[in-house]
């Protein structure tokens, strides 16, 4: 399979062009994460992009590891400088880009929805094809480093799912029309710059920056009876009716009405069509 084309994605992406700052793509790296988190101390610019054609040690939510075989998949990170966001916004920006995978998904004629609060998955429910890691880095400047994974082809070797975890699945076998991995990297690239820049002019508001809306139709968990898992804390049962203007989900359960910011969802009865 090809190799994504570093230099294509540079003259459509990065300035004066486009909107990033530097984009660099590298054969094999441990995560994406961890060396812009590393870039962010040495002083690398707002919107600089990495992208790795495999990574070793790649990572989910809760230190989970993210299976990121070469030739089959995105795995790339976006440092961020949002320097008008409070610290507190940085939390709503995995909503900003998990619509970003569901526009780039639609676009190919791919069919996917949203679990909250930050997995993309099969509109069928028959598995999971994106992830996101937002992790806020403190430094002299506070900086936020925007992790994404897309399954774009089919695995050659079968990925094993994590604890509690859908299956993998791929958008080309969700119905993608394209599965070059530059074209499909250039339009999620221009998609989330698209839906990050809303976020950033709206201060990390989701409904100041219109994009709750939007969240909240393409969302599956809504309407749905769900047990949240948080770490240090006994599991939340209830229907899931609201997603807040800060990315939080709402529940209601016996004991009233919850706010849950942070954990692990399943559904308990499948999100299907």
């Amino acid at each position: 399979m090809p190799s994504l084309d570093a230099a294509r994605l540079r003259a459509e992406l990065v300035r004066p062009t486009g909107p990033y700052a530097a984009l660099d793509v590298v054969a094999s790296t441990g995560s994406t994460n961890a060396d812009l988190r590393e870039a962010v101390t040495e002083g690398a610019a707002d919107r600089t992009v990495l992208i790795a054609e495999q990574q070793t040690a790649g990572l989910g939510r809760r230190g989970r590891m993210w299976v990121s075989p070469p030739d089959t998949g995105l795995y790339l990170s976006v440092l961020l400088r949002p320097e008008r966001v409070p610290f507190s916004g940085y939390g709503s920006l995995a909503v900003a880009a998990g619509l970003a995978v569901v526009d780039t998904a639609t676009e190919l004629g791919a069919r996917v929805v949203l679990k909250w609060p930050n997995d993309v998955l099969a509109r069928d429910g028959r598995g999971k094809c994106a992830g996101i890691l937002a992790e806020a880095v403190a430094s002299d400047e506070n900086a936020v480093v925007l992790g994404l994974g897309v399954n774009v082809r089919r695995a050659r070797e079968p990925v094993r799912p994590g604890p509690g975890s859908l299956p993998a699945v791929s958008l080309a076998e969700l119905g993608a029309r394209v599965t070059d991995r530059t074209k499909v990297a250039r339009l999620l690239l221009a998609s989330l710059h698209a839906r990050e820049k809303r976020w950033r002019a709206a201060r990390g508001d989701l409904a100041a920056a219109g994009l709750l809306a939007d969240y909240r139709a393409h969302c599956a968990t809504l309407g749905q009876e769900v047990k949240v898992t948080v770490a240090g804390a006994k599991a939340l049962v209830g229907r899931a009716v609201d997603v807040d203007e800060a990315g939080a989900l709402v529940l209601d359960t016996t004991s009233g009405r919850r706010t849950v910011f942070a954990g692990d969802v399943t559904h308990l009865r499948p999100a299907v069509e």
